[in-house]
């Protein structure tokens, strides 16, 4: 349990509740995720892969079950005290940046950093400045992020997700606006980070031949885990 960075019990979510429309989307999902995995999160479109990772996100709460994030059950906390959580031990990436325009590549990795501390200050920029050096972006981070290819957007997200070095990264289709060599790119950055650092990661992805280099395949069929290898 030590190195669980995250464990799902019986995860359910409906909508429309008490009511003659009542639906749900996810039909009491378990699922552990260790420290170090690097995992695919794959399944038809409609299948609840968005649902489910908004409530691993702690973005949305489960109707019932329990979700835990390194050992601490998230069901008795308030939404501060989830938004703190998540701002602390998850990261994301999408498959659109999200970066701000106007800023920097430096300025857009430290965002998470100063909306967590509320203040800006020089640790925040060294750790800034040595997570564009992983991702290979040093000589691009004083650049405006409007005025970088996608492959370097994205690039700038990865480090941007790795910010408040959390324990678990969740990726959402992360390749999907990019070309072939920068999908690549993308994919072999995240496992190097993976590998470098021990975070946990779980990437959403129609890719099957990238779904197939990752530790564990993770397959929802209509609301249910079909299969995880």
């Amino acid at each position: 349990m030590a190195d669980q960075v995250l464990n799902l019990k019986d995860i359910r979510k409906a909508y429309n509740i008490d009511t003659e429309v009542e639906t749900e989307i996810l039909h009491g999902i378990d699922l552990n995720l260790n420290k170090g995995e690097f995992c695919a999160l794959i399944g038809p479109s409609g299948s609840g892969k968005s649902t489910l990772l908004n409530i691993i996100g702690l973005l949305d709460r489960p109707t019932s079950g329990t979700l835990a994030i390194e050992g601490r059950d998230t069901g008795a906390l308030n939404d501060t005290e989830l938004t703190k959580l998540r701002g602390q031990r998850i990261g994301f990436v999408f498959q659109y940046h999200h970066l701000i325009a106007a800023f920097t590549a430096l300025e857009n990795v430290m965002m998470p950093m100063l909306v967590q501390r509320g203040f800006a200050d020089a640790a925040m920029q060294q750790r800034a400045e040595y997570l564009l050096a992983q991702v290979g972006l040093t000589k691009w981070q004083n650049n405006s992020s409007q005025n970088m290819s996608g492959g370097q957007q994205q690039r700038v997200a990865i480090a941007r997700a790795l910010a408040v070095n959390p324990a678990l990264v969740l990726a959402d289709e992360p390749t999907g606006n990019l070309d072939t060599k920068s999908a690549e790119t993308a994919f072999d950055l995240m496992r190097e980070v993976n590998t470098t650092n021990g975070t946990t990661f779980l990437i959403v992805t129609h890719n099957m031949s990238l779904a197939k280099r990752c530790d564990r395949t993770i397959e929802v069929i209509d609301g249910a885990i079909h299969g995880a290898v």
